[in-house]
Parts: C-alpha cells; structure tokens; sequence
C-alpha cells in the first residue's frame, strides 16, 4: 500500500486548483447548519454549554469528587466533550456527504474529495467558535471557584493547544475519507457508526478521569484509542498548565498522519467508481 508520486502530485495539483471551491463548499456548509434557526452561530456556543450543563449534573456527584486527578469538573468535562463532538459529527457528515450531494456530483464534475474534506472543515469551523466558549466558561469558574475553580491557571503551555487540535483534524480527515466511500458500498455502516460513536464516548475519558479504571486491560485498550491522547493533550495544554507528553504526542502524530494517508490511498482507489453506486 502506498501513493505513488504521481498520485501525489496530481492530487496536490488538483487540490490547489479547486481550493477556491472548498472555500466555497466549507462556507456553505457553516451557512446550511445555522440556515432557518432564529439563534444561528450562536448555536456553536450554547449547545456545547448545554452538554456542559447537562453531564456535569448527571455525573458531577459520580466523577466530579475527584479532586485529585480533576481540577475543575466542569471545564474537565468541557474540554473532552468540545473534541469529541468535533470528531463525531465531521466523521457522520463526511460519511453522508456523497449521498447529500449526488445530484450535483451526477452532473457536474468536482473532485470528490471535495465534499467529505468541505464537511469536516465546516465543523472545524464551528469547532474553532466553540473555543471562545470554552475561554467564557473558563473564566466564569476561575473567577467565581465554583467547583475548585480557582486552581484553574494558565501558562505559556495554553498556545500550544494547536497542536492536538491539528491532529484531531488529521486524524477526522482520514477517517471521514474512509467512511465517506465505505457507506456508498455499504448504508449500514451509517448505523453502525453511530453505535461506535456511542461507544467511544464511555471508552474515551470524556466524563471521567482514566484513574478511575482499575482493570489493567481497559485501561490499556482506552490508551491505544488515539482520541484519548489528543483529548489528554489538549487539557495538558490549557487544564493542567504543564508541557504535553512527548510519548501521547508522538504516538498520536503517527496513528494521525498514517490514517490520513490509508484514507487518500483508499479514496484514491475507490472514487472513480463511487458515482456508479450513488
């Protein structure tokens, strides 16, 4: 397996030949999200405080105790359910966006990949707005030391939160390829997907510390998922105000980069042949 230079070049080609049209494509996609709702963009800070809302007082009384491994329950719930939300919902829209968009594909040629990579760069979008409420939300419990808010601080290390993020977006891109051509050739795995994400929610320390896991082969199958090292990455930069784990970072570089490059190489093989199924 491989993309031999050739591909890559026509790809890189192609890709800044039609970057204009990803724009496009991305800017409509944020429209169409918000189109008809009375609150609009505004929708990307309330539904994540919502959720916020929500598990802290389903599961504050369970998981949120925990002074020792969890700062700020809140803000700790906050922080994994923001990337995780991320990577869900750019994944489903990536792996729908064939099916959403066959009547254009059918008559006018676009590269295809324009369409899955244009649905997880709009949720990277408001993904990127949900921040400014991350840093509201921050605040409000730094200053007022609700929920052991006042051993919130922060450091240089906050400017490195990029780097997770980047990666998490490597990573969704790779993914949502994959998914975007399998459900094509097979609708189930719509369905199938959406129990995965369910379950990954609980496999992902999102609503709990991994601390909390005292089975020596859970705690191991939950350090192999990738999304626990971007999630624990990017609370290391703007939670625990230390410099991120050489070993979480190198891993999920490596698992990132080499699923986005499994995802060209099966796009790639398998696109020319998509609009015959669609």
């Amino acid at each position: 397996m491989g993309i031999k230079n050739g591909e890559l070049n026509y790809t890189v080609t192609m890709f800044k030949k039609y970057k204009n049209l990803l724009g496009e494509l991305t800017r409509k996609n944020v429209k169409l999200k918000y189109r008809n709702s009375w609150l609009g963009i505004l929708w990307s800070f309330i539904q994540p405080l919502l959720y916020m809302i929500v598990l802290s007082v389903v599961f504050g009384g369970i998981f949120g105790t925990n002074r020792k491994d969890i700062i700020c329950f809140p803000v700790y719930l906050f922080t994994g359910r923001l990337l995780f939300s991320f990577f869900t919902t750019s994944t489903k829209q990536a792996m729908t966006s064939f099916r959403r968009n066959q009547a254009i594909i059918k008559k006018v040629y676009v590269p295809k990949y324009m369409y899955p990579l244009s649905s997880i760069l709009s949720n990277f979008v408001t993904f990127a707005i949900s921040l400014l409420c991350l840093i509201c939300v921050w605040i409000f419990f730094k200053t007022t030391g609700i929920q052991n808010g006042d051993e919130l601080h922060v450091n240089g290390y906050v400017l490195l939160c990029w780097i997770p993020m980047v990666l998490l977006l490597i990573f969704s891109t790779g993914v949502g390829l994959i998914l975007s051509v399998v459900s094509v050739y097979f609708r189930d795995i719509e369905y199938i997907w959406e129990v995965m994400c369910q379950l990954l929610f609980y496999m992902v320390p999102i609503i709990y510390h991994l601390n909390r896991i005292t089975t020596p082969w859970i705690k191991n199958i939950i350090k192999i998922n990738p999304l626990y090292s971007m999630i624990e990455l990017f609370r290391q930069c703007v939670l625990y105000h230390q410099i991120m784990s050489w070993r979480m970072l190198g891993y999920a570089a490596v698992v990132s980069f080499l699923t986005l490059i499994i995802g060209i190489w099966f796009f790639n093989k398998k696109s020319d042949d998509i609009i015959f199924h669609l």
